[in-house]
């Protein structure tokens, strides 16, 4: 397990992030799964000569690898010819790695995988771009939200954008595509691109899926209890706003916050209360 989290752990941390850079996090999905694969194939035995030096080392005793295996929550009249090494390797290590693939699988199918291929093609600022899988990722994922002639104006707005990416200083320099959209809307090259710029605007939504929207509902969980079950939502969703981003929310005091709202047409000033 220790070897398989260390291979899996980049992976983890890049998914937990709040701001999600698609084009890296394929690839990081796509090595995870290679150095898995290469785990099963090759990790064995370097695996099986650290767990003997481990024993040697503290005094374990080693069982004979070729003795039959005898599974104590099974009947001992069963007839089986499992050895202790093909339980330790097949049973344990390789099985151990199979879920562990499965799991991404599920979570990364070939169609969130084809997504995601589609997204990092709409970077103009790598080799990766290209036109078509654009049109391709707008007429199979995003149908509803551009029309024919929409899709037409998208496709004549790409090559005037790869070429004013390029040039563009404060674009240009910019680490991912929430970054560029950021850049595009500042710079006021939205009005120029509109169509682009809903297109990255629905892309870069894909950070939802991620830990970060399954922080926004435990935290609503949290927040709206049996206790506060008449929270309204407007209440609630600044409630959740405060609760999610502790860091931001951190930065301002509670003798800001009664500053802010004590306006003096209260009959009674503002107090703060140490529970």
């Amino acid at each position: 397990m220790e070897r398989i989290m260390k291979i899996t752990d980049i992976l983890c941390v890049k998914l937990q992030n709040k701001s999600l850079d698609i084009a890296n996090a394929l690839d990081c999905v796509s090595n995870t799964k290679s150095l898995l694969a290469e785990l099963r194939e090759d990790g064995w035995e370097s695996l099986f000569e650290d767990v003997k030096s481990f024993c040697v080392k503290h005094e374990i005793d080693i069982p004979d690898m070729d003795q039959r295996y005898v599974d104590v929550t099974k009947s001992r009249n069963k007839h089986d010819n499992t050895t202790v090494i093909h339980n330790y390797k097949v049973d344990v290590f390789n099985v151990a790695i199979d879920q562990h693939v499965i799991e991404l699988n599920d979570r990364f199918s070939s169609q969130v995988t084809e997504l995601l291929d589609l997204c990092s093609s709409l970077d103009p600022r790598h080799d990766a771009f290209d036109k078509s899988k654009i049109c391709t990722l707008v007429e199979k994922f995003h149908p509803a939200d551009f029309s024919s002639q929409e899709r037409d104006r998208l496709e004549c707005e790409l090559p005037h954008f790869q070429l004013d990416t390029f040039n563009h200083p404060e674009i240009k320099n910019c680490k991912s595509l929430a970054d560029m959209t950021k850049g595009i809307i500042k710079t006021g090259k939205s009005s120029d691109y509109p169509m682009v710029e809903r297109l990255l605007r629905l892309v870069i939504t894909l950070s939802v899926s991620t830990a970060t929207g399954e922080r926004a509902f435990s935290a609503m969980k949290l927040v709206k209890t049996r206790l506060r079950s008449k929270l309204g939502d407007d209440f609630l969703r600044h409630c959740t706003i405060v609760y999610i981003e502790k860091e931001i929310a951190a930065k301002f005091s509670s003798d800001d916050i009664i500053e802010i709202f004590d306006t003096g047409a209260r009959k009674s000033s503002f107090k703060l209360i140490n529970m």
